[in-house]
């Protein structure tokens, strides 16, 4: 599969993953998402994944963050559902809706985890229900925490400063036209902002405005309108390098594969723009949005491999509790990193650590396009086990200024060529 990388395709593809969480902290996007399996038919979702970006183009597997392991006192396997990190005083607190069980919350020192519970219980639970899902968390210009949440009602309630306990009772908004699950809150230029996915099914992404942080709320229209080419859609916003972003969900993945219909979702963005008076311009569905680097990449410091545009096909692991791999390699599969900033200077050497039982596999480094200009060609040396990695290098050919960067992978037959852990440049 070689897609142009012009083309709005899901922002990541080796995972199918939904209900984006996106967070800005120090200069990066952490990207929070939950995790469809592989096989899964209906919802099956065990865990909360993370992603990072400093471009909005090329992201970074981290892997799993947190699991439905990490709350003791929950009984069930299944339901790990739309979740979302905030920092507060130097510490990430992630509210965690366990379908049927209600919303716990877990913390961190750190926005890669580890998470751990501070409290050993549901932060809320209604166990009249099934609705405590899909939380956003909103701290106020004056301090004062909200956490919003509900299918197919809208709850709200006031968090302690400690962001692990609840002040006063739970309260219920009237219901807002279209809104059906998956509320996002956000706060600009003293307005406040409440998207959520709009009713099912398939759903858009709609929105309400509003002077206070509890309302009243007043819809206005689409973010994106209901489209038959999703079941599902699900919103995340941030503004980033002087510019908003919407993120969503489709199926575009899986259709790839598929025209069947599975719980197999991937993440999608795109800029989104207000107008003068604050509210939103409608996007279009995400095939027909654009969303363009907003920084180049830096091919000279350590890069790992799991950092990339596109890699359909691919398959990413761990090699330990920090570090992943890229896997699932074969002939003719690529890795696509966009707007790689050579410099005025051609790099001379190519490094790359991996890990291969075979002999034979080679990486063709490319500009542009897979058959793009050949820069480079790195044989992987034969290391004898899969989770033993080594140093190869190749020279470099002339190549200056900004390129998107293929690597395409070479080798004989259809089994996995080798395991990818970091790459760079050397001048």
């Amino acid at each position: 599969m070689t897609l142009a990388a012009a083309n709005p395709y899901p922002i990541v593809q080796t995972s199918y993953i939904a209900d984006p969480a996106p967070m800005v902290y120090n200069d990066t996007v952490f990207l929070y998402t939950t995790h469809d399996e592989d096989d899964a038919d209906g919802f099956k979702m065990f865990d909360w994944l993370l992603y990072t970006s400093t471009d909005m183009v090329n992201w970074t597997d981290h892997g799993a963050v947190a699991s439905l392991r990490n709350f003791a006192w929950n009984p069930r396997d299944n339901g790990a559902w739309a979740e979302q990190v905030v920092e507060r005083d130097g510490k990430f607190y992630m509210y965690c809706p366990i379908h049927g069980n209600g919303i716990g919350v877990l913390v961190a020192d750190s926005p890669y985890g580890p998470f751990k519970d501070p409290i050993g219980k549901p932060l809320v639970w209604q166990k009249e229900h099934w609705n405590d899902i899909d939380p956003t968390v909103l701290i106020d210009d004056d301090g004062q925490a909200y956490m919003y949440w509900g299918n197919p009602d809208l709850y709200c309630v006031r968090l302690n400063s400690d962001m692990v306990s609840t002040a006063g009772e739970i309260m219920k908004f009237p219901k807002i036209t279209d809104y059906q699950e998956g509320p996002w809150i956000w706060k600009r230029n003293d307005r406040y902002y409440l998207a959520f996915a709009s009713t099912c099914c398939p759903e858009g992404i709609g929105y309400a405005m509003g002077d206070s942080p509890l309302g009243p709320w007043e819809y206005k229209e689409h973010i994106m309108d209901h489209s038959p080419r999703s079941n599902g859609n699900h919103p995340g916003i941030i503004d980033y390098k002087g510019k908003s972003y919407v993120f969503g969900l489709s199926y575009e993945v899986l259709r790839l594969q598929t025209p069947q219909h599975h719980e197999r979702r991937s993440v999608e963005a795109a800029e989104m723009t207000y107008n003068d008076d604050g509210t939103i311009r409608e996007l279009p569905f995400w095939r027909d949005t654009d969303l363009n680097p907003c920084g180049t990449l830096d091919p000279y410091r350590r890069v790992e491999a799991e950092t990339m545009a596109w890699g359909y096909g691919l398959k990413n692991g761990r090699i330990d509790d920090r570090n992943m791999y890229v896997g699932n390699t074969s002939k003719g599969k690529h890795i696509l990193v966009r707007n790689v900033d050579f410099g005025s200077k051609s790099p001379r050497r190519f490094l790359m650590n991996a890990a291969s039982v075979r002999d034979g596999g080679m990486i063709e480094l490319r500009v542009d396009a897979p058959d793009g200009r050949l820069i480079g060609l790195m044989v992987i040396d034969r290391t004898g086990a899969a989770d033993k990695y080594g140093l190869n290098d190749c020279t470099v050919n002339d190549i200056t200024g900004i390129h998107d960067l293929y690597f395409v992978f070479s080798g004989e037959g259809t089994e996995e060529l080798y395991r990818l852990d970091w790459w760079k440049f050397e001048k």
